[in-house]
């Protein structure tokens, strides 16, 4: 289950980091630091969001 909740973090990670950056520029944010921190952020939002999907995929 590990192994693929870490294919599916990889997906799941970046379109959520791409939509918290997307919001962000929308919203007028502009810096480097708080664009980087939103990336980050997305991206560790994105393990336990597939930890989720892969256990709910291998319980079927």
């Amino acid at each position: 289950m590990i192994r693929l909740a870490l294919l599916f973090q990889g997906i799941i990670g970046s379109t959520i980091a791409s939509v918290f950056v997307v919001g962000a520029l929308v919203a007028g944010v502009t810096g480097l630091w708080p664009l980087l921190g939103l990336a980050a952020l997305g991206l560790a939002l994105g393990f336990p969001v597939a930890l989720i999907i892969a256990k709910r995929m291998m319980d079927d």
